[in-house]
């Protein structure tokens, strides 16, 4: 199969990426989903990056190594992925993290979805505005 796009999925949470690439995939979205555990091995990843432009990052804000607002503003520091739609997850609503998080560069802030039907409607959103 042919994928148009890719997301990047990056969370230390196995379950909560388990929800949200399942949820991707049942929107029926032509994507290919690439998961990583830190933005330390995002950054990594990244580097072989082909095509910015077919892609888009969710990205959750507490994770070791490297946590999400470090890795949005070292994306936002290299040219080629300076454009590449970030959502950022967290469980988190407090208006000083979403404020610090826009201004590190992020596209859209999304509060962690808690049940599969939330997952679900994340992926129709980020699908519709991103993809």
């Amino acid at each position: 199969m042919s994928y148009s796009k890719m997301i990047y999925l990056v969370d230390d949470d196995q379950d909560d990426r388990f929800f949200i690439r399942e949820a991707i995939q049942d929107s029926g979205m032509n994507v290919r989903i690439t998961e990583v555990e830190n933005g330390f091995d995002l950054l990594t990843l990244m580097k072989e990056l082909i095509d910015p432009e077919a892609s888009v990052i969710i990205i959750d804000m507490n994770m070791p190594k490297m946590n999400g607002l470090e890795t949005v503003a070292a994306i936002r520091t290299d040219n080629r992925l300076a454009a590449m739609p970030i959502v950022m997850l967290s469980t988190s609503s407090n208006p000083t993290l979403i404020r610090t998080a826009y201004l590190s560069g992020v596209t859209s802030f999304m509060t962690k979805p808690s049940t599969f039907d939330e997952f679900a409607q994340l992926a129709r959103e980020i699908g519709e505005r991103f993809l």
